[in-house]
């Protein structure tokens, strides 16, 4: 996963890359539906009428805040004369998506700041017959398509709205987006535009000498119009900062639950593993799928991602999970697995985030005779993840709905997969997926 700094709930996962673009929007499933396709949203900065684009500042710093999932960065422009600060996060329940920014004036004289956000969306994986639009009823911006509705909007000194905005087509006949616009610091304000499309929108900032200012870009998720302008109504009576303070300690409560004593090792261990807990948490979905790895830079080769679910890493990181006392994730994945496990009993290579089957390059037939697509492990290892499971924490009223389509089925399965000659199990794929046979990973997992 070569994202930088991903945040997210379980619902909606925002990843940055190393330049602080955002290049990923998952909704509803954490790894399926990436709303960006391989594109990025773009932040612009001009300040007295020179422009630079974030990914041209020279001096960034991308980390988080300390046991949290809101995200500390820094940026710094000494041609333009500003520094900004950071604090990115989605709402730990709401699938709202915040950016804080402060930016402070470093010149010795007046600043005129303008800061510009571009939207490059293709909608559900595509921009066939996307729609941004203008609302002025409550100076918010849209992009939505079928039942995937994006919310944007801005929040400064305790007032809610967007003032300067364009949308328009793009990739289409030369036309590259209205963020080229953003260069010249005057939008154009077209309200409305459908297909291959962007938009582009702008706040303006009146700084003294060594002056600061702060305000919030945000971005709501929803099904339909209803839904996105309920939850921008919350976010405006009840201020941004309460979403960030709210955020912040949730996720400062959730890492230290176990209260564990880290006894002799040092300091960078314990912040290594508490970080390792919180980005792994982004990477799993609300419904139980425990995702492989979230970004589209694969795209580019092999028109493919990891955004899967193979039950191998999952029955892996649900180990790791229990082990480390987060019981209730590792029971959703086992729900997961009890409810796409195939009624023989073995699971498929892999599946997407809503349960669904996968692409796979195993085939269903060799020399002419019918075979199983499987990697055995992944079923063995999914039962004994479980066994470890339940030998930690023996609740037996939620292993006993698993056992007859799961652990029994499953049981069944590779106790009858076998050779009747050695009795070690039928030839089936191998854990890095690149040979078919007898192997020892698999004969062990079994």
């Amino acid at each position: 996963m070569p994202r930088d700094i991903p945040v997210g709930n379980g619902k909606l996962l925002i990843a940055f890359d190393k330049d602080y673009r955002i290049r990923d929007i998952y909704y509803p499933h954490v790894g399926q539906e990436n709303h960006l396709g391989g594109h990025c949203f773009r932040i612009g900065f001009r300040v007295n009428g020179s422009f630079s684009w974030v990914q041209e500042f020279p001096i960034k710093r991308l980390r988080y805040r300390d046991d949290s999932l809101v995200t500390d960065i820094e940026l710094e422009h000494p041609g333009l004369g500003i520094r900004v600060t950071a604090s990115d996060f989605v709402d730990f329940f709401e699938t709202i998506y915040f950016k804080k920014l402060t930016i402070q004036n470093l010149n010795n004289e007046p600043a005129e700041v303008q800061v510009f956000f571009g939207q490059d969306f293709h909608i559900s994986g595509n921009e066939v017959g996307d729609t941004a639009a203008y609302r002025p009823q409550n100076k918010t911006l849209v992009h939505y398509k079928g039942k995937r509705y994006f919310l944007l909007n801005l929040f400064h000194q305790g007032r809610a709205g967007i003032d300067e905005y364009s949308t328009g087509k793009k990739e289409l006949g030369g036309e590259k987006g209205t963020w080229t616009q953003a260069s010249s610091g005057t939008l154009d304000m077209n309200p409305i535009a459908q297909g291959s499309v962007d938009s582009t929108i702008g706040i303006r900032l009146f700084l003294a000498p060594q002056e600061e200012d702060t305000f919030y870009y945000y971005l709501i998720c929803g099904r339909r119009f209803a839904e996105v302008d309920r939850i921008n109504e919350m976010v405006v009576e009840k201020t941004p900062e309460l979403f960030l303070r709210r955020t912040h300690d949730y996720w400062k409560l959730w890492v230290n639950k176990e209260n564990l004593n880290f006894g002799p090792l040092p300091g960078p261990v314990v912040d290594l593993y508490k970080r390792s807990l919180l980005v792994l948490r982004t990477q799993i979905d609300a419904d139980g799928a425990i995702i492989a790895a979230n970004d589209t830079d694969i795209l580019s080769f092999a028109r493919d991602t990891y955004s899967y679910m193979w039950p191998r890493d999952g029955a892996l990181v649900a180990f790791a999970l229990d082990r480390a006392g987060y019981h209730h994730i590792s029971r959703r994945f086992f729900d997961f697995c009890g409810r796409v496990i195939e009624r023989e009993g073995y699971f498929l290579h892999k599946y997407n985030p809503d349960g669904t089957l996968a692409s796979s390059w195993h085939p269903w037939t060799a020399d002419d005779s019918d075979e199983l697509p499987i990697q055995e492990d992944e079923t063995a290892l999914v039962v004994w993840a479980l066994w470890k499971h339940f030998e930690k924490y023996r609740d037996i009223e939620f292993i006993s709905p698993l056992y007859k389509s799961l652990i029994k089925s499953a049981g069944d399965f590779m106790a009858a997969y076998r050779d009747p000659e050695t009795g070690l199990p039928l030839p089936s794929y191998d854990l890095w997926e690149e040979r078919k046979g007898v192997l020892t990973w698999t004969v062990a997992a079994v």
